[in-house]
């Protein structure tokens, strides 16, 4: 395990092992590598979920992410559009990049049409938390991710992976 991991176990009511981590990333940089990353180990049906302050690096993750794939363009926040949908021949692999941060309600989230996508995609969803207590119950399996605002622009990175996740996540070279 690499010195600036801390891992450890925690059990959910319904039983399914999670493994929460964190690293701290140095800076920008650090947090568009852990999106490549990230990518080479995501496929179809994967949900990503990033929350953190506003600033924090989610868009700087996810644009990390879409560059492994081959997107070759700007990667802007979705904030305005709430899903841009990122598809072959612009990246390998398909990515539904979402911004719940507008959401008004959480029941509003399914006229977006992710249940469709993530049949033949993968979800990138930022603020998740604007979903409420129903994101457990819709997505359970996600890899959640966090990113804390440290000083000198470093960032934690924190996780909470599903047992699927395991051999797929997290970047141990770090």
């Amino acid at each position: 395990m690499c010195p600036l991991c801390k891992k450890y176990v925690a059990f959910l009511a319904d039983s399914k092992k999670m493994i929460r981590q964190e690293i701290i990333l140095a800076d920008a940089a650090a947090t568009e590598e852990i999106g490549r990353y990230l990518a080479r180990s995501l496929g179809i049906g994967d949900i990503i979920t990033l929350s953190g302050d506003l600033g924090a690096g989610k868009t700087s993750l996810a644009r990390g992410l879409l560059t492994e794939f081959g997107f070759q363009d700007e990667v802007p926040s979705p904030s305005f559009a709430l899903m841009i949908a990122y598809e072959p021949p612009e990246v390998s692999v398909p990515v539904a990049h979402v911004d719940l941060y507008r959401l008004d309600n959480a029941d509003d989230i399914q006229e977006l049409g992710l249940d469709e996508f993530v049949f033949y995609g993968a979800l990138l969803v930022e603020w998740p938390e604007r979903m409420g207590t129903s994101i457990d119950r819709i997505w359970p399996d996600r890899l959640a991710l966090h990113l804390d605002i440290l000083e000198d622009n470093r960032r934690r990175l924190t996780w909470q992976a599903p047992s699927h996740w395991e051999n797929r996540w997290p970047p141990l070279e770090y």
